[in-house]
């Protein structure tokens, strides 16, 4: 088994070569304007089918090298979604990131991983306090651990109802008092219910279709686990999550602490979110890098608003290298790689210029034209 991870530390000498020229801007944003930005640039909530309290993408690793080789970094990054992006951030070292859904729950949950990346000096305190479970004791791993060694060991360390209970309130006090940001009622219980779900899953929690709200409810057809998706392994073989290196978890956590990753509750077919994100990267002289959509697109066509979408894209600010991070599932076969979800490149630009010219009857048919080869 630990053959498996005989790479390891090569990948943590070669980590910080991935995105040589990015870095996190060394201009920290105010709290007060952080919890300001959330509030103003947010649309009012809307509905999805699901509370995914983690991704259900398995194939969110096979655009890794290609993403390497485009040597894409700096700029703005955009995202969907929970923790996947976190390790598109990671690879792609952003100046400033934008995280939008249209769930408040996501928005609180990403303020809930942003109080423990304050919190958590280190991925295995990180770990500690996302599953509740005590980072003490003989065999307990350390700030340069291995990812074997964190997940051998948060498998086997129970839960502990009372951490549960402390790191809920050091998770809201952080919220409400370092980042500023006030809390309903109803976010509050949202917060309980999502650290819940983690506490009483652990690392097999996986994409769920009912709200932690409503009580938990189990993903099924070959949904991944957080721990499988922890340990997915990039094309070439390397541990590829955000949490295999320590130096990769580091940089995300400065942009955090650093005010720059900014959720943000919106519909990609909205009119504020998305033109709000727009004006604020215009202003500031960013240009969007990356921006990952999931399969949020598909949605839009079913919901015949993906020309409200397109108009929203356009007003980014955008160049010949900007791309589409997107995943679909693979029931149509378009990228048949061996995952339940298959993730594939396009450029903005290349996005743009097809739809005004029709080629886009719905979403299968835009993901399949003039994607960026991301195989050999």
């Amino acid at each position: 088994m630990r053959a498996r991870w005989a790479s390891f530390a090569v990948f943590l000498a070669l980590a910080g070569g991935f995105a040589a020229t990015g870095g996190a801007s060394k201009d920290t944003i105010p709290a007060a304007e952080f919890s300001k930005i959330i509030r103003t640039f947010s649309e009012e909530e809307g509905y999805f089918l699901s509370d995914n309290l983690i991704s259900n993408e398995d194939g969110y690793l096979a655009v890794v090298p290609k993403l390497r080789s485009l040597s894409i970094s700096g700029g703005a990054y955009i995202g969907v979604g929970p923790e996947q992006n976190f390790t598109y951030i990671a690879k792609l070292r952003p100046s400033i990131a934008f995280l939008i859904d249209i769930r408040r729950q996501a928005v609180i949950q990403h303020l809930m991983y942003k109080a423990l990346f304050h919190l958590s000096k280190d991925r295995a305190q990180f770990i500690s306090r996302l599953l509740s479970r005590s980072l003490s004791g003989k065999g307990a791993p350390e700030a340069q651990s291995s990812l074997y060694d964190l997940m051998e060991y948060f498998s086997r360390t129970p839960p502990s109802a009372p951490y549960l209970i402390s790191n809920l309130a050091d998770v809201e006090r952080a919220i409400q008092s370092d980042f500023k940001f006030p809390l309903l009622p109803e976010d509050r219980d949202s917060l309980a219910g999502i650290l819940q779900s983690f506490y009483a899953d652990g690392v097999d929690v996986s994409f769920q279709f009912r709200s932690p709200r409503r009580g938990r409810g189990r993903g099924g057809y070959g949904m991944p686990s957080l721990r499988e998706l922890i340990e997915q392994m990039d094309p070439e073989g390397t541990p590829g999550n955000f949490l295999a290196s320590a130096e990769e978890y580091r940089f995300v956590r400065e942009l955090h602490e650093k005010n720059r990753i900014i959720p943000v509750v919106g519909d990609f077919a909205g009119t504020k979110a998305l033109k709000s994100i727009a004006r604020y990267l215009r202003e500031h002289a960013y240009k969007v890098n990356a921006f990952y959509t999931s399969n949020v697109e598909m949605y839009l066509f079913e919901n015949d608003v993906f020309g409200d979408f397109v108009k929203n894209v356009t007003a980014l600010p955008i160049d010949s290298k900007s791309l589409f991070i997107r995943s679909a599932n693979n029931q149509r076969d378009w990228a048949s790689t061996g995952y339940r979800m298959s993730t594939s490149l396009q450029y903005i630009s290349v996005f743009l210029k097809d739809y005004q010219e029709g080629l886009y009857y719905d979403y299968w048919t835009m993901v399949q034209t003039h994607a960026i080869p991301i195989h050999p």
